[in-house]
């Protein structure tokens, strides 16, 4: 199948793509939805997406009464860095459908496989590289979390990844800033010293405690070493939006959102 090249802003020259298109027309694609509940979309119009690595594109069809999107599924704590909406949602849309069997039609993916497509289409909306690899790891977390065989033991990783994530940043920054002297790689040093010794380890940890994501152990370094370096503002964030979250309860009786 002839290659296609990627005319949305952002892209690279000469970057070589897949595209979506609308089934209907085989024109530009066109994303309609209506809302179920404000979180939940069903689609109004099919969408598809042509893949060079596929020799039939996939579809979404749009009279599905069984497919929901919530678009880009991001935590609340990180729509800050990733809006769940963007020049991307085809993209989320797509995925959201090749992860359930049933809801698109083409070329049978597993989720991992599907993950790697989300990755590449992204990039055909005009996503720029680093939040590409962010949201590709991000989708693979769920990946990792819903395996299907020994489940309980995939989840235990990811559980446990994270945590010793979180709590070695926290512990360095209290390293850092003379709070405590815990962390080897730390030591006395100066404060530049130290910076440099924390990024370091930001990057090293993650990577090697990566290893026991298997075939996703990419995302699991992208996920660690962006955990490493966010987990301060994502805390404040947190804990910001839960206040937030509990006067808008006393005051209104609803969950804020």
């Amino acid at each position: 199948m002839a290659s296609h090249r990627c005319s949305l802003p952002g892209c690279p020259a000469g970057y070589e793509v897949g595209e979506f298109f609308d089934p209907a027309s085989d024109g530009p694609s066109r994303l309609e939805v209506r809302s179920i509940d404000g979180r939940q979309f069903s689609l109004l119009r099919p969408i598809g997406y042509r893949s060079d690595d596929y020799p039939e594109p996939f579809q979404v069809p749009g009279d599905l009464t069984s497919f929901r999107t919530d678009f880009a599924s991001v935590p609340w704590m990180f729509t800050w860095l990733v809006p769940r909406s963007g020049r991307y949602t085809p993209a989320a849309v797509l995925h959201d459908a090749l992860v359930v069997p049933g809801d698109y039609l083409g070329p049978p993916v597993d989720r991992v496989e599907a993950d790697r497509i989300f990755r590449a289409a992204l990039r055909d909306t005009g996503t720029p590289v680093v939040r590409s690899w962010l949201m590709w790891a991000a989708v693979s977390i769920a990946t990792k979390w819903n395996a299907g065989t020994h489940r309980a033991a995939h989840r235990a990783v990811v559980i446990a990844f994270i945590s010793v994530i979180t709590i070695l940043g926290i512990v360095a920054t209290g390293d850092l800033l003379d709070l405590w002297s815990v962390l080897p790689w730390m030591g006395e040093h100066s404060f530049g010293a130290e910076l440099a010794r924390g990024a370091a380890a930001a990057v090293v940890i993650p990577a090697a405690l990566s290893l026991s994501w298997g075939r996703l152990a990419l995302a699991g370094t992208i996920t660690g070493i962006a955990l490493a370096f966010l987990v301060h503002i994502t805390v404040a964030i947190a804990v910001v939006f839960s206040l937030y979250r509990i006067v808008e309860r006393i005051v209104s009786g609803l969950p804020g959102d």
